[in-house]
């Protein structure tokens, strides 16, 4: 094992990356373990990102973070954390790569959407397929937007798209049925529903194409949705430490620090219970990072 780190981040997606810079640029020693999974790997093109006009991958954002806290001392360690405790006062972290010690712990763990096991999605996320409104809402304004869903989250999903566009089509995909009352709303908003299965997604490159649906029909469409819920929150790394949970799995911050109900452990970015932005996994990240810094200072 190596020497005690100052603070060790599990997670490097956007909240864990600007912690470390931060960190990085308080001079503390600093390990970044992540396993290079997180949903940031996956979106093609953030659009809402203030001096990104025209959008940036999440790997191409991930990699300037990366950059940048390296320039400042920060260290990687690409592995899985499998279990952490905590010892006196400090915390083992336990990886493939072997175990690390820190004074301070943020987890920084995120989630994983549930996305449908179709290869050719992977590249039109954050170009043509979309998975959050508030994100993405916009790029379909005024377009022809298919929802591919499960039940009502679906179908609240092409409603909530209303706001931006009113042709909307919603295939219910995993079949759950639509109770009367957001059946009714979907009525009201002319949006059909199909209550078939997809058979193959129609896409060249990241330009979604279309959908052919298990009886052969074809539904053209360049714009989508996805909502299916039951995303994966990772808080089960935050169980082990007896952090405070909610019903949800998001794990509860304190608002103003973002320290967790363990003292010395924080969290940051959409393993919160909070709106699941990259600019507020960035605020998150510093915020945190800035009473780590003040926590360490004090111990001195």
């Amino acid at each position: 094992m190596k020497k005690t780190l100052d603070c060790a981040i599990i997670g490097g997606g956007i909240a864990g990356l600007q912690a470390a810079i931060q960190l990085g640029r308080y001079k503390h020693n600093v390990l970044v373990i992540d396993s290079e999974k997180g949903r940031s790997t996956l979106c093609r093109s953030y659009h809402n990102i203030l001096g990104y006009p025209d959008g940036i991958s999440g790997v191409e954002l991930r990699q300037k973070g990366k950059q940048h806290a390296e320039s400042l001392g920060v260290e990687f360690l690409a592995a899985a954390a499998t279990k952490v405790e905590k010892q006196s006062d400090s915390f083992h972290i336990y990886t493939e790569a072997g175990e690390f010690e820190a004074k301070r712990l943020l987890l920084a763990t995120g989630i994983i959407d549930n996305i449908p096991p179709f290869p050719e999605l992977y590249p039109c996320l954050g170009i043509s397929v979309y998975l959050c409104p508030d994100c993405d809402g916009y790029e379909v304004k005024n377009k022809k937007t298919i929802v591919i869903g499960n039940g009502k989250v679906g179908a609240n999903m092409a409603l909530t798209l209303t706001y931006w566009t009113q042709e909307l089509v919603y295939i219910n995909h995993g079949g759950e049925a639509i109770d009367e009352e957001v059946q009714k709303k979907l009525d009201e908003h002319h949006i059909p529903v199909i209550n078939k299965q997809i058979k193959k997604v129609e896409a060249e490159g990241s330009n979604l194409k279309g959908y052919t649906l298990e009886d052969g029909e074809f539904l053209e469409g360049d714009h989508s949705f996805i909502a299916f819920g039951g995303n994966i929150v990772k808080s089960e790394l935050a169980r082990q430490l007896g952090v405070q949970v909610m019903d949800n799995n998001h794990i509860t911050v304190d608002g103003r620090t973002k320290m967790t109900n363990v003292e010395n452990v924080w969290a940051a970015g959409d393993v919160v219970a909070h709106s699941e932005q990259v600019t507020i996994a960035m605020g998150d990240g510093s915020q945190a990072a800035i009473w780590i810094h003040k926590s360490l200072l004090n111990e001195k």
